[in-house]
């Protein structure tokens, strides 16, 4: 159960959602409430009187788009993640002697296209919703600062996704 302090807005704006994957919504609250357990800096997400986080379920085409505006890249992806906070505002957020705001704090917004996911679950031998999953850990991992640039970054960003899917009875997506 997420907490009542956390407000997640899912915003549906490709129909395809609906029709392929209804149980979105379930998934994205069983995946965030693994986060909360298991994810060291979603420690602070109790501490918040309102957390926001935005996710947007869009198709190719609009994330072509976003993705051509914010990274440069003329092409489709599975997801973007847009974080509001700073690695500093994660790190003060998680020290015992952190001033609370009183205003909501915004997580940051994660964006999905679903004709991408579908194709690489699909092409992977993975259902689509495992695939989801993975992509929401990715995504919300990003917004707490993980990143996987670096080879030493990417592993462990990729045995914390691990940890967290092994929690959800998914298999480890890196395997070959």
């Amino acid at each position: 159960m997420i907490p009542e302090n956390i407000d997640i807005d899912i915003n549906r704006q490709s129909e395809l959602w609906a029709e392929y994957c209804p149980e979105y919504k379930r998934l994205v609250e069983f995946c965030f409430e693994q986060i909360i357990k298991l994810v060291p800096e979603a420690e602070f997400f109790k501490d918040i009187p309102h957390l926001e986080l935005s996710i947007l379920l869009t198709d190719d085409q609009n994330i072509r788009r976003l993705n051509k505006e914010y990274r440069g890249k003329d092409k489709a992806t599975n997801v973007l993640s847009f974080p509001s906070l700073s690695n500093d505002d994660i790190q003060n957020y998680q020290r015992p002697d952190c001033e609370i705001p009183e205003y909501p704090v915004v997580l940051g917004d994660i964006i999905f296209a679903f004709e991408t996911i579908r194709g690489e679950a699909s092409a992977q031998g993975k259902s689509f919703s495992d695939h989801f999953c993975h992509l929401f850990i990715h995504g919300i991992l990003h917004l707490l600062g993980y990143d996987h640039a670096v080879d030493i970054e990417a592993q462990g960003m990729e045995t914390l996704e691990k940890e967290l899917l092994l929690k959800l009875s998914i298999d480890d997506p890196y395997r070959d």
